[in-house]
């Protein structure tokens, strides 16, 4: 079997196109999902049983365990599901993915997603060119998921040709005889075999094909098939690759998950084993044993005749149809070994949800530079009491507002960055996310006092929850002041403005103040009770913001009429700092909502 520089480079080109895929999914997600599909998510994913049993549904649907942990990795990605769901979900598709083992045993076949790749790009195509942004949206998602399926079939098609030439690896047959050692080693072949392969469903016809064929013994095909769940976790792993970092959890999570059952399993792995061949000895097709006694008690030219289907006298008629029920035994206890220990790994595990996130907080730490959609103090389930609501909306507030305070740094750092640069555009970037990550956190805080005020509450719970709307909207007012500043900056980028070193460290001054008068708001969130002093300390920031825009703006125009910097800089300059004194009249806004609160509870 010949494999060429080419092969390699169609096999890394399907890899690019399963992760680009990937990619142009969660953005899509992220634009048209909302809070619809992640509401439905939640509710079917509000425990960890429900979001197991989502994990069987959906893996049993599209015949692709590797599918559902890529598409569930994109909703960790796009923020629609947390951490902890995710891993419920997975472990459900552990389960779904044995219906495809039983499909491969009974009929021989699978359902191929990937068939309908193509249409679905037909069906995009209108969305794309369409100049409503929601329905491009939804060209952009199904475009990726039809790159994806096409990606992860193209991987299958790219590789070492062994899922149609089984019999490259019948020399394996000369270590089958090592008892455990065989074990482990036909466990780290089965793992090797789906890492290559990229399916799990297709190392499992590959086994049953060894397996049917009497090269190794069923003991020896079920090594395989747990070597192939841990396999088969390196899909989820290259998808969570570009991911953000929760993403990265939930697919370690899913290695771990599926390493921790295979350990165990190693532990009472014959015990088991002989198990399943007593139920299917008993209530199926017959022994699973007895094939590979067949195959070592007979002449090897008979067994080929066999495996090979060719016509037999009719007088061995009988021995043909004996080998092919021992055939059926062999894969069906195969089948009902995959299944029995996925549900009892899953039905053991699922108590353990809440330790693999700690474990995969833990290995897979949060740096500085990852941020992505979270609610850290909000859940989307059942709701506290009125004032334990109220608090959590509180706490959640004030992560919002230093999430803006982060925001307004970055776009003071941008203006120093050398414009062009790969950091000036990756600052940028960051921004751009903090500005969407800034619009999902208003909705998902204003969502929750929403459905706060539809459980009774007092008087003085609805005129706070009016004055947390008020809050959140300014603190969101502030992220859309900082990412104007920034796409001032890229304007000023795109057509090569200079700004004198004077402008630089009038700019500069300015965000001094803002920056000042925003850690003094987040500081009064913070507290308990805002005092009198706070809030003139914050009027007072805010007259000598106003005081310093009147001042830069009559400089301006001074400056542009001697000629000391072109128009266009000096609008460039001033859009900054005009945006600054509206970031000012932002925080004002909300110590304002804050202080009327504080009337209204006293």
């Amino acid at each position: 079997m010949n494999y060429s520089i080419l092969d390699l480079l169609k096999l890394i080109g399907s890899l690019g196109l399963f992760l680009y895929g990937m990619k142009i999914m969660s953005e899509g997600l992220q634009k048209v999902a909302g809070d619809r599909l992640r509401n439905i998510l939640t509710v079917m994913t509000k425990n960890r049983v429900t979001g197991m049993l989502t994990g069987v549904l959906i893996t049993a649907l599209i015949q692709s365990s590797s599918a559902t942990t890529v598409m569930v990795v994109s909703f960790v990605n796009a923020g629609l599901l947390s951490l902890t769901q995710s891993i419920s979900v997975i472990m459900g598709a552990n389960i779904g993915t044995t219906v495809t083992a039983w499909i491969i045993s009974i009929f021989g076949f699978k359902v191929n997603i990937s068939l309908f790749a193509i249409p679905l790009i037909g069906i995009s195509i209108p969305f794309i060119f369409s100049g409503n942004s929601k329905r491009k949206s939804w060209g952009e998602f199904i475009i990726g998921f039809s790159f994806l399926f096409m990606g992860l079939d193209f991987l299958k098609n790219s590789v070492p040709d062994i899922k149609s030439n089984p019999q490259i690896l019948e020399f394996l047959t000369n270590y089958t005889n090592m008892g455990y050692g065989s074990i482990l080693l036909f466990l780290l072949i089965g793992t090797i075999m789906t890492i290559v392969v990229q399916s799990s469903s297709a190392t499992m016809a590959i086994t049953l094909i060894m397996c049917s064929k009497g090269w190794i013994s069923f003991e020896i095909a079920a090594a395989m098939v747990l070597g192939e769940n841990i396999g088969t976790t390196i899909t989820a792993n290259m998808a969570a690759i570009s991911a953000n970092v929760s993403a990265k959890r939930a697919a370690f999570a899913h290695l771990m998950f599926n390493v921790f059952g295979v350990i165990w399993m190693l532990i009472v792995f014959f015990p088991f084993t002989r198990m399943i061949a007593w139920l299917v000895t008993e209530y199926g097709p017959g022994n699973p044993n007895a094939l590979m006694n067949f195959v070592n008690t007979t002449d090897p030219a008979l067994v080929n005749q066999l495996n090979e289907g060719k016509v037999i006298d009719s007088a061995l008629s009988a021995v043909q149809s004996q080998f092919s029920n021992m055939q059926v035994s062999v894969s069906y206890a195969l089948s009902l070994f995959h299944t029995v220990f996925n549900i009892i790994n899953v039905f053991i595990m699922i108590w353990f949800v809440n330790m693999y996130v700690k474990i995969v907080t833990k290995i897979i730490p949060q740096k500085h530079s990852d941020e992505e959609f979270q609610l850290k103090y909000i859940s989307s389930g059942m709701l506290s009491t009125g004032e334990l609501s109220l608090l959590q909306v509180k706490k959640e507030t004030i992560v919002y507002a230093e999430r803006t305070q982060r925001m307004l740094n970055m776009t003071q750092d941008l203006l120093h960055e050398k414009e062009g640069s790969e950091a000036f555009s990756k600052l940028y970037s960051r921004i751009e996310k903090y500005e969407k990550i800034s619009d999902r956190m208003e909705l998902e805080i204003a969502n929750y006092l929403n459905h706060i005020t539809t459980n009774n509450i007092s008087y003085g719970s609805e005129n706070q929850i009016r004055s947390m709307f008020k809050v959140v909207d300014e603190i969101e007012s502030i992220g859309d002041s900082c990412y104007h500043m920034a796409r001032t900056m890229i304007r000023k980028s795109e057509v090569h403005a200079a700004f004198t070193p004077q402008i630089m460290d009038n700019i500069a001054h300015m965000f001094t103040l803002t920056s000042s008068a925003l850690e003094h708001m987040t500081h009064i969130l913070s507290k308990n009770e805002m005092l009198e002093s706070d809030l003139n300390k914050a009027y007072n920031k805010e007259d000598e913001i106003n005081n310093l825009r009147n001042q830069f703006r009559n400089e301006n125009i001074e400056s542009v009429k001697r000629g000391e910097y072109e128009y266009q800089a000096g609008t460039f300059y001033m859009d900054i700092i005009s945006e600054s004194e509206k970031l000012g009249d932002y925080i004002i806004n909300v110590l304002e909502a804050l202080k009327e609160k504080r009337k209204l509870y006293n």
